[in-house]
């Protein structure tokens, strides 16, 4: 983990999709790892011009996914998005990052379990309410790269199992109006970049 970007405090990222801005408050400080693999991957430019393949609103809200990087390329059928992750160039390494989730009264997040493998009883600091920004994954907890949705309503049931990393703090209309398909025009630091610690 020590090789990893880390946010020490709070950062801002501005995705702007179709045009129209979404704020993103990432927190490093309950989120370290979670929220600096975000941050690297934005100042990047990982996010431009990708997709959100998967867009659950029916038979209730749930989420908006997107940042698989094999989505930049139009030829990539849709059916294989949402196995993608982020490869670095410099290394031609798959970067993963630990499953990363602090329960309230913590001093520290607790590592590559979900709280319920930890036997943890409190909930999480960072919890899926309307608007939470977390890492999607599959069934290893240690397997989250690049790939992220936003929760389109409260979605207690995966708080402890999923890291949430920030929220929107501005836009989440927009974010109510993605559609399967629609692409991220772009996603930018606009503060606390100096937050961010061993990026790339």
């Amino acid at each position: 983990m020590k090789d990893l970007p880390r946010l020490e405090g709070k950062a801002t990222v501005v995705m702007t999709v179709k045009g129209s801005p979404i704020t993103i408050e990432v927190d490093g400080t309950n989120a370290p790892i979670t929220a600096g693999n975000f941050v690297d991957l934005v100042q990047k430019g990982v996010y431009d011009g990708l997709v959100f393949h998967r867009v659950v609103r029916q038979p209730q809200p749930f989420v908006v996914q997107g940042g698989d990087p094999q989505s930049k390329d139009p030829k990539v059928p849709a059916n294989s998005l949402g196995t993608g992750s982020f490869t670095d160039p410099k290394t031609g390494k798959t970067r993963y990052i630990p499953l990363e989730i602090k329960p309230k009264g913590a001093a520290q997040p607790i590592y590559s379990k979900t709280l319920e493998a930890a036997g943890v009883t409190q909930p999480p600091v960072l919890q899926h309410k309307q608007g939470a920004v977390a890492m999607a994954r599959s069934q290893m907890p240690d397997s989250a790269s690049s790939q992220f949705y936003f929760a389109l309503a409260d979605l207690a049931f995966l708080d402890g199992s999923y890291a949430v990393f920030g929220n929107v703090t501005n836009g989440f209309d927009v974010v109510n109006k993605i559609q399967q398909g629609d692409r991220i025009d772009s996603a930018k630091v606009t503060q606390g970049a100096e937050n961010l610690k061993n990026a790339g």
